[in-house]
């Protein structure tokens, strides 16, 4: 077993878009109480409570203008700010944004520390992974980019020089890669849905970062449909060469939920199967590369009942153990309650067919992607 924290206080559901918002932060108190229920908070891992950031932790990474603006419109709510992302749609305004927002980050900040300084091997935050926030804007359900205030943190304090970012929501982590597209210190790997037909319409193979960070964002947009065997087949092909010729500190995940087949805003068909895979190959690496040293984040994910069972699965690979496939009936209950159904097992038990071959598009992007990045790598 891996010393692992979990993060996590109630408070984080308080980060409420309304009741008829895509996102439903029940999923995360669902995945802790998963997590619960297979006993891994009494002793393969321990949960952390975690506390706000800092407006200066906020200024890292924000702009001044925007994170007044949030602070007021917390206070006092009006109809839309769109100069600033904010308003009916993806980012509603609602009270007290700026407080749930920054508790959200202050988990992911909190998971950085605790791992760079030694203090934990691994570490999960069950809110954040919010990687659309910009600079100067909300977009696309996220408000503060509590990911890029998190690594701003371990590289000002000087706990890291190298970071590697892997990010498998089902939408493109713009807000990772653009804060980063000019710093060699994160090396961004997105794996997500073809930009052409999902927001936030970026992350095509030819955008792999500007000046000293040129050949640090690596971008592999997937066909819609793609499954398991063509999913696996990608990670394996980009993460492994990249990681050990980047030597990173430490690996940082995003661990986006929306990629499964039961996802409603997403057109990735994966199964349990492709993140018990992903949890592996990281468990992995970090062993090989960096000290078992592995942060991770939640991220996206809109069919709760599926990130429940995604994450737990995830936190079972950080803590080093392996899960039985029953769910125990009283979490079972509890999901009936929040959701209207509950899964009967962790494991997706009937999943789409065609799920065994490697689709000749998703080789194609892989070629393409280590036809532009790799030789930058001495690949």
């Amino acid at each position: 077993m891996v010393p692992l924290a979990i993060l996590y206080r109630d408070e984080y559901l308080e980060y409420n878009f309304g009741q008829d918002h895509a996102l439903q932060e029940t999923r995360v108190k669902l995945a802790y109480e998963l997590m619960r229920s297979y006993g891994l908070c009494d002793g393969p891992a321990e949960r952390v409570i975690p506390e706000p950031v800092s407006e200066a932790d906020i200024l890292r990474v924000h702009e001044r203008r925007y994170v007044e603006a949030v602070k007021e419109l917390s206070v006092s709510p009006r109809a839309d700010a769109y100069e600033f992302g904010l308003g009916p749609g993806d980012n509603p305004i609602f009270a007290g944004m700026y407080g749930s927002a920054a508790l959200q980050a202050g988990g992911t900040k909190r998971a950085c520390e605790l791992v760079a300084t030694g203090a934990r091997a691994r570490a999960y935050n069950l809110g954040g992974g919010f990687h659309h926030a910009m600079p100067g804007k909300a977009s696309g359900f996220c408000i503060f980019n509590d990911i890029a205030i998190g690594l701003r943190h371990l590289f000002d304090k000087g706990l890291v020089e190298r970071v590697l970012y892997i990010d498998i929501d089902a939408h493109h982590g713009d807000g990772v890669q653009w804060i980063f597209y000019e710093d060699p210190r994160v090396l961004t790997i997105s794996f997500h849905e073809d930009g052409r037909f999902l927001f936030p319409g970026t992350g095509f193979p030819d955008e792999i970062g500007r000046g000293k960070g040129k050949g640090y964002a690596v971008n592999v947009p997937l066909p819609p449909y793609t499954r398991d065997a063509s999913y696996i087949h990608a990670l394996d092909e980009i993460v492994p060469p990249l990681a050990r010729a980047y030597r990173p500190d430490l690996i940082f995940t995003q661990t986006g939920a929306d990629a499964t087949y039961l996802d409603p805003l997403a057109h990735l068909k994966l199964t349990s199967r492709t993140y018990e895979a992903f949890g592996t190959l990281i468990d992995a690496l970090s062993r090989e590369l960096c000290g078992s040293r592995w942060v991770a984040s939640t991220g996206g994910g809109y069919d709760l009942a599926a990130c429940a069972r995604v994450w737990t699965l995830i936190a079972a690979a950080m803590a080093g153990v392996a899960l039985p496939d029953p769910i125990d009936p009283a979490w079972r209950e509890m999901c009936r309650r929040a959701t209207g159904s509950a899964p009967t097992t962790v494991r997706d038990r009937q999943v789409p067919a065609g799920g065994e071959r490697v689709a000749d598009g998703v080789k194609e992007v892989v070629a393409a992607v280590k036809e532009l990045v790799f030789p930058l790598h001495g690949l």
